[in-house]
């Protein structure tokens, strides 16, 4: 018998007017998860979140909490807490007073708030002695743990995250996805991650969720994502990537004006299709050195060379658009920008995208 997840959203719908936010939305979260919905703006990330939480009513659909619906259960009654982005900290109290809030509201005594606000402090990295400390002493990495801590204080059943991070510095922000990572796996809640950042769901999460128009394009694990995108647009939104389009002749072979391909190979999963895409991320595209031979060639003119700390990524003006590679600092190519540079992949490590039948 197949384990029950701890969320489950069937058939969700969110409607403002004649607008559909969301449509139609199924998924089941696994208890002890660390999931992360990833979506561009307009993609309906954050209007799901408010609808998990009980900030906005569901217009179709239902949404269980270990098989019970809590759809039509009031934000203040469930046994779920939100990190929204602006922290929502109160500045006029202490760290103490800020952790104890949710404790307080519950009217547990005041000895028992501090032992708990304590213990957070404890669990989050942050001095004892911070209990006493304004909000507005506080620095931005400080804040967020405090911020976690309330919501810990809530003790509940998935606490969910609303892009909480986005407007810290990068260093800051680096520092923190590892140590909310850290804090996933020692308290065992279930995470519900709201992000725009795809390097935040890579570095965080179990599972990721790609939102696209109000519908989940693609939910797997973050590597099969990268590696293995269903589609066109997530490809383009998990990161850089090359996309040469092709056609599937009646006689099995390939043809394509974007690259050359070697006749002798079979692309896995084309048959039955009419044109399809081979998508190759920019760490195994190659330079073609001597004799060399690759299953799949074309020719580029340098466009631009970029340091990315090392790594070096060149662009390529090609006939198949602009073409990245991206390779280590010692692997570094001698040539001259408006050069003609020979470039090769091979076939095991592309990724096929169908597109019509």
């Amino acid at each position: 018998m197949a384990e029950q997840p701890l969320l489950r959203l069937q058939g969700l719908v969110k409607k403002f007017g004649e607008f559909t936010a969301l449509n139609n939305v199924d998924l089941d979260i696994k208890e002890g998860e660390f999931f992360t919905i990833v979506g561009p703006s307009g993609s309906g990330k954050s209007t799901l979140i408010r609808l998990l939480v009980g900030m906005d009513d569901v217009s179709e659909g239902q949404i269980l909490l270990r098989g019970e619906r809590i759809d039509q259960t009031p934000a203040n009654l469930r046994p779920t807490c939100m990190v929204f982005q602006s922290l929502a900290l109160f500045p006029h109290m202490s760290v103490g007073q800020n952790i104890e809030f949710p404790l307080k509201i519950r009217n547990e005594n005041a000895s028992q708030r501090r032992k708990r606000a304590l213990e957070l402090l404890d669990l989050l990295r942050l001095p004892r002695n911070y209990y006493d400390k304004r909000i507005s002493q506080c620095s931005g990495g400080e804040r967020q743990r405090v911020a976690l801590a309330r919501a810990l204080a809530f003790d509940p059943e998935i606490l969910f995250f609303d892009e909480p991070l986005s407007a810290l510095d990068y260093r800051l922000r680096k520092t923190l996805e590892k140590e909310l990572k850290d804090l996933h796996a020692r308290t065992g809640k279930t995470f519900v991650y709201i992000t725009h950042s795809l390097e935040e769901a890579m570095v965080m999460s179990d599972r990721i969720a790609i939102m696209k128009e109000g519908k989940f394009e693609q939910v797997a694990k973050a590597d099969e994502i990268y590696a293995q995108p269903i589609s066109r647009f997530v490809a383009e939104f998990m990161g850089e990537v090359n996309l040469f389009e092709f056609k599937v002749k009646d006689n099995g072979t390939y043809e394509s004006d974007a690259i050359t391909i070697d006749r002798n190979i079979n692309i896995p999963g084309a048959k039955g299709f009419k044109t399809g895409i081979l998508m190759v991320r920019p760490e195994y595209m190659h330079f073609i050195k001597g004799k060399e031979t690759y299953n799949f060639t074309l020719s580029g003119k340098l466009h631009g060379e970029y340091a990315l700390g090392s790594r070096i990524q060149y662009e390529f003006e090609t006939v198949a658009g602009n073409i990245t590679v991206e390779k280590l600092r010692e692997d570094r190519l001698s040539a001259n920008l408006g050069d003609l540079i020979e470039l090769g992949f091979n076939l095991d490590i592309t990724h096929f995208i169908g597109e019509t039948k």
